[in-house]
C-alpha cells in the first residue's frame, strides 16, 4: 500500500493471520473500555453508544481502490483505533469482503456489545472472530478494563456466550494477563472457568509487550506465561510473540508504516521481525520519520518504541 489510506492499514504480518489488511472504522481511541494495558494509550471518554463514526461509503471506496491497486492479503481484519462494533454498519465491510474477494474476513472485538442481537448478527458475517475476556468478576473487570457506564462483566459474558451459541465460524478468546493483577494461579483458574463457558475454538494468551496506557502495567515473563496458558487447556497458546513470521521481506512506504504504527506502536526490532527486513533499514526509515515529525519515540527501559499517539 504505497498511497495513503484513511481507513486501511497494512497488510500487517501476523503469526495466525498471515498478511492481514486492517480496516479501521472508529476514530482514534473511541472505545467501550479504557483498558489499563491498551497499547494506544488512555481512552479519553469510554462510550457504549453505537453510531456511524466514519462514512461507510468512503471505507468501501478505499477497499475498492486497494483491490484494484493490489488486493493481496490472507485476511481482511476489522480492527484498529477503537471498538469496531460501535459502528452501526461494521457488517457492511464483512459483506463487501465476502461479495468481492476470496479473502477470509476477521473481526477483532472486545465483546462488550455482543449482548445486542444486531451486533451478533453482523459479527457472524466474519469468517473468524476474536473477543476478549481477562477478568473473572465485576471488580476485576472494572480494575483491568475501566469500562464505559453501562458496560458490565455480566453483559460481556452473556453476550459472548450468546454469540458462541449462534456462530458457526472460528471463535477465539484473548486473555490478557497483567503481572500481579490477574496473573495469580487462583485468578487464572477463575478466568479459565469463565472462558470455558464460552467454548471458544482457540484461546490466545497475551501480555503487555508494547507500552501500556497505565505505566504500572507490567508484562508476565514468557516462561510464566506459557505455564499459565497450560491452565486453560489444549486449545490455549501464548500469542505475545515478536519472532520472525517466516514471510518474504515486505516493502512498506512511510505513509503505510505511519498508519500501522498509529495503531500498533512497536520497536525497530519488532518491525524488522514483522516485515522480515534488516533492522538498519527499518531504523533509517524510522529516524527519518521522527525527524520529519511523523513519529514520536517512547523509551521504556532498554527499548525505544515508535508511536503516533494523538493528543
Amino acid at each position: 500500500m504505497n498511497k495513503a489510506y484513511d481507513y486501511l492499514f497494512g497488510p500487517v504480518p501476523s503469526r495466525r493471520l498471515g498478511r492481514s489488511l486492517g480496516v479501521d472504522l472508529i476514530p482514534f481511541k473511541t472505545c467501550t473500555m479504557n483498558c489499563t494495558y491498551c497499547q494506544l494509550g488512555e481512552t479519553p471518554c469510554a462510550v457504549n453508544e453505537r453510531g456511524d463514526y466514519v462514512p461507510m461509503q468512503d471505507v468501501l471506496a478505499e477497499l475498492e481502490r486497494w483491490k484494484a491497486a493490489d488486493g493481496v492479503a490472507d485476511h481482511i481484519t476489522l480492527a484498529g483505533s477503537g471498538e469496531p462494533t460501535l459502528h452501526h454498519h461494521f457488517g457492511d465491510v464483512l459483506c463487501w469482503v465476502k461479495d468481492n474477494t476470496d479473502i477470509a474476513s476477521v473481526l477483532l472485538s472486545n465483546g462488550t456489545l455482543m449482548h445486542y442481537p444486531e451486533v451478533r448478527e453482523e459479527a457472524a458475517l466474519a469468517d473468524k472472530v476474536k473477543v476478549t475476556l481477562s477478568a473473572w468478576d465485576e471488580a476485576s473487570f472494572q480494575q483491568i478494563h475501566r469500562p464505559a457506564q453501562g458496560v458490565t462483566f455480566e453483559l460481556l459474558v452473556k453476550g459472548e456466550q450468546a454469540f458462541r451459541s449462534e456462530y458457526l465460524g472460528e471463535l477465539a478468546v484473548e486473555v490478557f494477563i497483567i503481572e500481579g493483577v490477574n496473573s495469580q494461579t487462583s485468578n487464572i483458574h477463575k478466568i479459565a472457568e469463565v472462558v470455558k463457558s464460552i467454548n471458544p475454538d482457540r484461546i490466545d494468551i497475551n501480555t503487555a509487550v508494547r507500552p501500556p496506557a497505565d505505566s504500572s502495567v507490567t508484562a508476565v515473563p514468557e516462561e510464566r506465561l506459557k505455564a499459565l496458558a497450560e491452565l486453560f487447556g489444549p486449545t490455549a497458546s501464548v500469542a505475545a510473540s515478536f519472532k520472525k513470521q517466516g514471510f518474504e521481506s515486505l516493502e512498506i512506504s512511510e505513509a503505510a508504516l505511519a498508519a500501522l504504527i498509529k495503531r500498533h506502536p512497536a520497536t525497530c526490532g519488532q518491525l524488522a521481525d514483522e516485515f522480515n527486513m534488516p533492522p538498519e533499514k527499518i531504523f533509517k526509515t524510522l529516524k527519518s520519520m521522527v525527524s520529519a515529525g511523523l513519529l514520536k519515540v517512547d523509551r521504556r527501559g532498554d527499548e525505544t518504541y515508535y508511536f503516533q499517539r494523538q493528543s
